[in-house]
């Protein structure tokens, strides 16, 4: 009997697990790394079991140390959630032979799919169509390059054992292979425990829809319809929807068929996903399985009325599936954004930091948030930068993304970058409102979607302003309600009327005067800026984290910080040459020495955050000063990394 349940993940799903667990009546067990444990899925749990360590390979990596947490626990199941260990045979195995049950497939099945080569082979055997590539066992670089000019360029290097973009690279042009490939390796293993790659035909402006499978231990295997997760960037996704808009009856049949016919090969259980590459003419190309619950979940949940985790655990339990598939329901539209931490105008670099400020909009019909965190966690650089999903539902396409953008405006966070604006982007383009989706729209649309940061005006900074004396005062009236200088009616002993400030935002600095505008006036109510101008009123939300205050304005958060121009003028005195991290990492790989001549372009040291490998490259010829960091160390966002002398001996 199944009556506690460990989760070996963190983050949403963590918590999203907990909660089904506990409306079925389980007892729930988290685990948690160091630097995790005053996390939310923690808290949420009825109890928490410590691994250990930062990085995933010292903790939610670590197999047999999860297998002991369970049966110290008490627990008779574990869930592996997706990502970490989800999709590892020799973790089901290891809870097999422990007496454990393992909330997802068999080994057996996760060994015939885990790997992508051999999924490609079945597929291939089976019938399915499948993009040109190479899935073979030779792992060097000579056999990719052979088979890269077999296949011709660009291609796309792919790790065998992952998902979610970890190892997933796109080489453009043989010169880069090399280099591109031991990348790719060293995330992959990272972030699965396993460097194999594949590489395959890299196809321009495909659609990525796939087929969410369901199976039970009876012999029983349906299709739940499809979704379309065709909004990318670095090969993963960022918008998911169901269903896939345009997708006719027939091929939703062909692709659901095909979907269960390749669950069925290989023995599966459980819940599992089918992904396929479907091109303009309506052809489908078999991608991979995924033998796991997948992230995009909720749209599906959404459209059949269906718990997937609760199907999860009654399956594990030899249940068999309560309907067939002639009932599956399909109702309705349903969109998910994935909230990042990251900055969407530096290539999408993840971010960490203290979430300072962080608000959800309100749950109601139509309206889900899984996140998993809350106000004041620590996002660390050692996981994936997700913070939450947000999921619309609608009668139909245009309601649930008028639904959806409603939920992103009513979204606060604060403390550090988010793709928040950019989902609000995306979502209102009027490609994305046509449907006129596939995996290149975000680079089709860059402009508009990620434009440049723009330099903040007059009219930016006057608000602004307002927004923080007015906060500053409420803070003073509610400190000491009978100081006059808490006062409301603008009045100072011996001082102006006008104010001079100077204030920050970002990386942008104004020192500007305040002054009275005639039959204009400001007030605050509650976090509402309110702005009277004759009969025009304007609105703009403003939450005051400590000396933060967050005012939102065209749709962004923009932090605003009181500057002390003195203590400004301190700099640190950073060489001219300096090589800085652009994020919170660690490092993975030193490729330079001290006095090594280096070309423009040339990788120096290579970093490693939330799963993600980045390089930092000399930006002009020079010679290598000094190296002021080492192999294995952490460093800050904005720490020196190399000092790098130009050739013509100016820093």
């Amino acid at each position: 009997m199944m009556t506690t349940l460990l989760i070996a993940n963190r983050g949403e799903i963590a918590c999203r697990i907990i909660r089904t667990a506990k409306a079925m009546g389980l007892r729930t067990v988290a685990v948690h790394s160091d630097i995790d444990r005053n996390a939310r899925h923690v808290r949420e749990a009825d109890t928490a079991i410590d691994l250990g360590g930062a990085k995933p390979a010292d903790s939610y990596l670590r197999a047999e140390r999860i297998i002991e947490a369970a049966i110290d626990a008490g627990a008779q199941a574990i869930h592996p959630g997706y990502g970490f260990l989800s999709e590892n045979a020799r973790f089901a195995r290891l809870c097999e032979e422990n007496g454990l049950v393992f909330i997802g497939p068999p080994a057996t099945s996760i060994a015939a799919m885990g790997s992508k080569s051999a999924a490609k082979a079945l597929m291939e055997k089976a019938g399915v169509p499948l993009v040109p590539g190479y899935h073979g066992d030779n792992q060097d670089c000579e056999s990719f390059r052979v088979a890269a000019e077999k296949i011709g360029y660009p291609v796309l290097l792919k790790a065998a054992a992952g998902g979610g973009g970890k190892g997933m690279k796109v080489v453009e042009r043989e010169a880069d292979l090399a280099e591109t490939l031991a990348s790719a390796q060293r995330e992959a293993q990272s972030a699965f425990g396993d460097a194999r790659m594949l590489v395959e035909k890299y196809l321009l402006q495909p659609r990525h829809v796939e087929i969410q499978v369901f199976a039970d231990r009876h012999g029983h295997c349906l299709y739940l319809n499809e979704r379309d997760c065709s909004i990318q960037r670095r090969h993963q996704k960022v918008v998911e929807e169901a269903p896939a808009p345009g997708l006719s009856p027939e091929l939703r049949r062909a692709m659901g068929e095909a979907a269960v016919k390749a669950a069925l090969a290989i023995g599966y259980v459980g819940a599992g996903t089918v992904e396929f590459l479907l091109d303009a003419r309506g052809q489908f190309y078999f991608m991979e399985m995924n033998t796991r619950l997948q992230v995009e979940h909720p749209v599906t949940e959404a459209i059949t009325g269906l718990d997937l985790v609760a199907w999860q655990l009654r399956v594990a339990r030899g249940e068999p599936l309560p309907i067939t598939q002639a009932q599956v329901p399909l109702n309705g539209h349903a969109i998910e954004v994935r909230l990042y931490a990251e900055d969407t105008r530096n290539d999408f670099l993840p971010a960490s930091g203290t979430l300072s400020l962080y608000r959800e909009p309100a749950p109601g019909p139509g309206r889900r948030i899984d996140s998993g965190v809350t106000e004041g966690d620590e996002v660390s650089p050692f996981y994936d930068p997700m913070l939450s999903k947000l999921i619309a539902w609608g009668e139909n396409r245009e309601e649930a993304r008028l639904r959806l953008l409603a939920m992103l405006a009513d979204t606060a966070v604060g403390g550090l970058r988010t793709n928040l604006a950019f989902l609000r982007r995306v979502l209102a383009h009027p490609a994305f409102a046509g449907a006129q989706v596939d995996t290149g729209l975000i680079a089709r649309h860059g402009q508009e979607l990620l434009p440049p940061a723009e330099e903040l005006g007059v009219g930016f900074w006057q608000l602004a302003g307002q927004a923080w004396l007015l906060s500053d005062a409420e803070r003073r009236r509610h400190d000491d309600p009978g100081s006059p200088w808490s006062a409301r009616n603008g009045w100072r002993a011996a001082m102006p009327s006008e104010t001079v400030l100077h204030l920050s935002c970002h990386d942008q600095r104004s020192r500007f005067r305040l002054t009275a505008t005639p039959g204009v006036s400001h007030r605050l109510e509650g976090q509402v800026l309110i702005v009277q101008h004759g009969p025009q009123r304007l609105e703009y939300r403003t939450i005051r984290r400590d000396d933060t205050v967050y005012l939102q304005w065209r749709g962004e958060w923009y932090p605003l910080r009181r500057v002390d121009p003195i203590a400004e003028q301190k700099d640190a005195h950073r060489p001219a040459g300096g090589m800085t991290a652009p994020m919170n990492s660690s490092v993975v790989r030193i490729l330079a020495e001290p006095g090594q001549q280096v070309e423009a372009g040339t990788a120096l040291v290579v970093l490693e955050a939330m799963k993600m490998e980045l390089n930092i490259r000399a930006p002009h010829a020079g010679t290598v000063k000094a190296l002021l960091c080492s192999e294995g160390e952490l460093v800050s966002d904005g720490a020196l990394l190399v000092e790098l002398e130009s050739t013509d001996g100016a820093a």
